[in-house]
């Protein structure tokens, strides 16, 4: 027999042109694959394929080796069993990685399907041992035999390879739970690598970090620690809430830095930065002279953590200085002011201004000599409250009357799902009168609808005055009568009581005022 003769009968009775037309087609296959999908995942994926594909053709060429040494050995009369085993071992080998590559690289994820890497050595590791057995009872080994001796050597292996065995096993639990998964940004705590997880290997997970390095963590490691997962929530998007503090002196108010930060992100959107929950800004403390405020937001891009994190303090900083509003530092200063009765005189007499002002614009007293309004003034109390709060509540038992400076407050009847606003005061206006002058209790509830600065006038302070000025009775009544019949008027509505008539309730109210307030004098 010629040594072509040989050649062609042993090339054909060990498949080697099926095998050479088989990894002609799955070039073909994996190329067209590549021009259907993106240009990063076709990129990442080319890389894996072209791996494969190298594999299945270097078994490919030790498959052919094997052919020429065995027709060779065939064409010179030599009996030699090991080169045709030797050709059907490659060739299983390239049977392997041709079908793990059409599986698992080319077919699945054509149809959307990404299995974890593990899974796919696994599978290849088990049609790999079949393949050795096979070759192993071509060749006449023992198969019962060699499991044997591979238990014992499994055995022996297993004591001196515990941690890298820990690894593995730590891998193949980390995809097949999916707890960590390829993409997902992790860090294993303060001071510890923090990235984006590229791969998880039978050995290690790699993550990229922000500043271009690769990290390699043992999956041991991972599986031992306790592994953060930023911006993961089960059922929602991807994002990851940042904040920091700023400073700002302690005596703007809250309410206007708020309004001035989370108007301005509102209204000019970042690229990157969550739509819901929205930016907001909260007072967390008092440093010294300063306020303490945090900034909370949700990004949705975590590759870009400190550059969203700089336009948020660059558009915080602009919208402060727009809204006239100064940035400030912790700082501790020492102020000395030389007291003086001419200075102490100046900080009174404005502040007594402003009382009189108040008072002189509500109608219950401006039927007051100046000698009372003066009194009255010198015992009120400012009193400010934020937005939201509760100033009065239906049905409490107070004795003060509160007049708006600043802001506005809205009046509710009813308790409970039956609550009805009846009206809206603000700067000039007062509210409590019939409490103050009667000690009947809270007829509405008050709460501030903005922030709110009232000037509040106890029962004790008005005692005296009235006391001093008995006819001042008269024309309080009156007035207190109209705004009782414009409540009562509203309540009426809702629960269909009949109305009083003025005068009558002026009347009345004229008796309980000098009741109340213990003023001798006789009654109209």
């Amino acid at each position: 027999m010629t040594f072509w003769h040989a050649l062609v009968t042993a090339a054909w009775e060990l498949r080697t042109p099926y095998l050479f037309a088989a990894l002609v087609l799955s070039v073909l296959f994996s190329r067209s694959s590549l021009a259907a999908l993106p240009a990063p995942a076709a990129t990442s994926l080319g890389t894996a394929k072209a791996r494969t594909l190298r594999g299945a053709t270097i078994f490919l060429i030790g498959h052919a080796i094997a052919v020429v040494v065995s027709a060779a050995l065939a064409a010179s009369a030599h009996a030699a069993p090991a080169a045709p085993l030797t050709a059907l071992a490659f060739e299983l080998l390239c049977i392997i990685a041709l079908l793990t590559h059409i599986v698992f690289e080319v077919s699945l994820p054509r149809l959307g399907l990404a299995l974890p890497r593990i899974l796919a050595d696994i599978v290849t590791g088990v049609l790999i041992v079949i393949a050795m057995i096979i070759v192993g009872k071509r060749a006449g080994f023992s198969v019962a035999g060699l499991i044997t001796t591979s238990a014992v050597l499994t055995a022996v292996i297993g004591f001196a390879l515990q941690d890298t065995l820990g690894n593995i096993m730590g891998g193949l639990a980390l995809q097949m739970d999916n707890s960590v998964k390829a993409g997902d940004w992790i860090t294993l705590g303060t001071g510890q690598p923090q990235g984006r997880v590229t791969e998880i290997r039978w050995r290690y997970t790699a993550i990229e970090t922000r500043a271009w390095e690769t990290i390699i963590i043992p999956n041991g490691v991972l599986m031992r620690s306790q592994v953060t997962i930023l911006g993961r929530r089960a059922g929602e998007a991807s994002q990851w809430r940042r904040t920091f503090d700023f400073f700002v002196d302690f005596r703007t108010p809250p309410a206007a830095i708020s309004k001035a930060v989370e108007e301005e992100m509102a209204t000019h959107a970042i690229a990157g930065i969550a739509a819901e929950p929205r930016l907001h800004v909260l007072l967390s403390g008092y440093r010294d002279s300063v306020a303490q405020y945090t900034v909370r937001y949700w990004i949705t891009d975590l590759s870009r953590d400190d550059g969203l994190d700089s336009e948020v303090r660059t558009r915080l900083w602009y919208a402060l200085r727009r809204a006239n509003i100064a940035m400030a530092i912790p700082a501790s200063a020492l102020f000395l002011t030389a007291e003086s009765a001419e200075r102490n005189t100046r900080k009174s007499e404005a502040e007594m201004n402003r009382r009189r002002e108040a008072l002189h614009q509500i109608d219950l007293f401006r039927a007051m000599s100046p000698q009372a309004v003066e009194q009255l003034a010198s015992d009120m109390v400012y009193t400010p409250y934020a937005a939201g709060e509760t100033i009065t509540r239906e049905g409490d038992h107070a004795d003060d009357l509160y007049i708006v400076v600043n802001g506005t407050a809205a009046v509710v009847i009813g308790q409970g799902a039956v609550v009805r606003e009846v009206a809206r005061l603000g700067p000039g206006q007062f509210f409590g009168e019939m409490s103050l002058m009667t000690g009947e209790v809270r007829a509405a509830t008050v709460v501030a609808s903005t922030e709110l600065a009232c000037y509040r006038i106890a029962k004790d302070a008005f005692q005296a005055v009235l006391r001093s000025a008995p006819e001042l009775a008269e024309p309080i009544a009156e007035v207190l009568a109209a705004r009782r019949e414009a409540l009562s008027t509203a309540r009426d509505e809702r629960d269909d009581q009949k109305r009083q008539r003025l005068d009558t309730a002026k009347y009345d109210l004229m008796k309980r005022i000098r009741g109340f307030f213990g003023i001798d004098g006789s009654e109209r």
